[in-house]
């Protein structure tokens, strides 16, 4: 067995049956366009939904679902996903490019990706019950902090949108540039009576957060 997937083994605490799932978990399409993490990343979100749902419901039975809606937002994203997946240090691990590529060039949507991916093969490996076991232990200290609900800057760009004008945001795509493994998209949003205002982003939807918080700012409101 390659000694970087015992190691990665080790940190996640978990003896894979199938060790070619944990090595796919780890592999950019850079690395290999046919057997790479995409499917596991796009299984492991809904696993990762599903269960920190649940959570939710059980730790707020009297919370309306506008409010779990939230607070799920803010356990399941990008951003939570990157912390997460530095915690178990994916970084050392992912597999991308070629020889030459230098690990600090890692951007953080692949470490969040990679982290979906491997909850996606720990629920192929073992089952829904390790994978539920495995997000509750290594999400608790966001769980924990999920009593406050955090509205992304999107939710509040479109909620003020649409109690001012009664229109949702126009978020509109300028350019997709960079190498593949570590993408820049620029993203410009306006609402009705607004010009557009840009922003860069390591995916789209991080350039439209950050749109919509350069908006945010412009328009002075909380």
């Amino acid at each position: 067995m390659d000694e970087n997937i015992k190691k990665l083994q080790k940190i996640l605490k978990i003896n894979f049956k199938n060790t070619d799932l944990i090595k796919q978990a780890i592999t950019h399409k850079s690395f290999n366009t046919k057997k790479n993490y995409e499917k596991l990343e796009f299984l492991g979100d809904r696993v990762l939904g599903l269960t920190i749902s649940k959570k939710l419901i059980q730790l707020y039975p009297n919370e309306k679902v506008g409010i779990l809606d939230k607070k799920l937002a803010s356990l399941v994203n990008k951003n939570i996903c990157y912390k997460v997946g530095n915690k178990l240090e994916l970084k050392k691990f992912i597999l991308i490019g070629n020889k030459n590529t230098l690990k600090a060039n890692i951007e953080s949507k692949i470490i969040s990706d990679c982290c979906e991916s491997i909850i996606g093969a720990i629920y192929i490996d073992q089952g829904f019950n390790a994978s539920k076991k495995f997000i509750l232990k290594i999400w608790k200290e966001f769980i924990d902090e999920s009593y406050i609900t955090i509205v992304d800057s999107k939710t509040k760009l479109q909620e003020y949108s649409l109690k001012q004008y009664k229109s949702l945001p126009i978020y509109k795509l300028i350019s997709n540039t960079g190498p593949r493994h570590k993408p820049k998209f620029k993203v410009g949003v306006k609402l009705k009576n607004t010009k557009f205002i840009f922003a860069n982003g390591s995916s789209i939807k991080n350039a439209e957060q950050s749109a919509a918080s350069e908006l945010i700012k412009k328009l002075n409101f909380v």
